[in-house]
């Protein structure tokens, strides 16, 4: 018979400010070892744009409050990097408030937050939270089993605070505007596909707050969160690097695509091995995406209690 689980679920409240700034970080797993053993965390790491939403976050309402047609508008933000050399994320994010301006519409953060309300989910998104944490209060049998979703997004930090999902991600880690008072906005904050990757190691090491550096090196032993707990949700060939790292390092990435639409793009990563399985993007109960996830989840369990047993036998030989 299973022994009684605890469940605990890490989600924060919706913030003003990109949550990564302000988060406590979690320097090692000495103080967990000390009275049990603290490699118990599960991180459900998400994209957004294709993954969580069907398109990008910024169609829905920011381009048709400023009159723009949204694949206009990515032809030539594309074109202008290209002319430019310059970075296509950075080349959005200033020509999204250049037009913004030409059109003499000003945008502030709370107007950035607002629009993120009418951002539309694929099916089951917002119920997928709970049934994952149900799934695991079942399935889990050692105690203190601690369930975390994070988002990396290339997309606006401010759009995402808005959407009904953000209170349910333990921490945000997404694409920021300074704002200064009678100025443009510039970006503070770019976050490109390969530098995706840094985050998940910030959730691996736990140092989420964006001030300090992770380059520091850090022994796999002292690390909070194992690869082999972390599996990663994305959509396509940007989210390459994210899956890349994410499967050299032992953990787990599924890939996601629009339902009834193409699965060329999921075929490819999973036949290249950047992903564990691939799926429709239905977040509800009993979907194709629902059922290859939680069978890696059962992975990430049965491991947990092996190397929980592991440090168990460990303890008593070394008294």
């Amino acid at each position: 018979m299973a022994e009684q689980v605890s469940l605990r679920t890490k989600a924060q409240p919706r913030r003003a400010a990109n949550s990564g700034a302000n988060a406590k970080p979690v320097r090692s797993g000495t103080a967990a070892a000390k009275s049990g053993f603290g490699k118990k965390t599960i991180a459900l790491v998400y994209d957004f744009d294709g993954t969580l939403s069907p398109r990008p976050m910024q169609e829905y309402t920011f381009l048709p409050k400023i009159g723009e047609d949204p694949k206009a508008f990515w032809r030539e933000c594309n074109r202008i990097a290209r002319e430019q050399e310059a970075d296509p994320l950075i080349t959005y994010m200033h020509l999204m408030y250049q037009k913004a301006k030409a059109r003499n519409v000003r945008i502030d953060r709370d107007d950035l937050v607002a629009l993120g309300r009418d951002v539309e989910l694929f099916p089951g998104v917002e119920a997928w939270f709970g049934e994952i944490a149900k799934y695991i209060g079942i399935r889990a049998e050692s105690q203190g089993v601690e369930l975390r979703h994070y988002l990396i997004s290339s997309g606006l930090v401010e759009i995402i605070e808005g959407t009904r999902i953000r209170p349910h991600f333990h921490n945000v880690f997404a694409s920021e505007y300074w704002f200064e008072a009678y100025d443009l906005p510039y970006p503070k904050r770019v976050i490109t596909d390969t530098g995706k990757t840094q985050y998940l190691f910030r959730i691996n090491k736990g140092i989420e707050n964006l001030g300090q550096s992770i380059n520091e090196h850090m022994p796999e032993g002292a690390r909070p969160i194992p690869f082999g707990n972390m599996i990663y949700f994305g959509d396509g060939d940007t989210d390459v690097p994210s899956m890349a790292v994410m499967r050299k390092n032992g953990g787990h990435a599924i890939a996601v695509h629009t339902p009834g639409k193409s699965k060329t793009k999921c075929i490819d990563l999973f036949r290249a091995g950047r992903c564990d399985f691939f799926a429709p993007a239905d977040y509800t109960r009993g979907s194709e995406l629902f059922r290859r996830t939680t069978l890696l989840i059962d992975r990430i369990l049965a491991n947990i209690r092996l190397e929980e047993e592991a440090w168990r036998l460990r303890r008593t030989i070394d008294r």
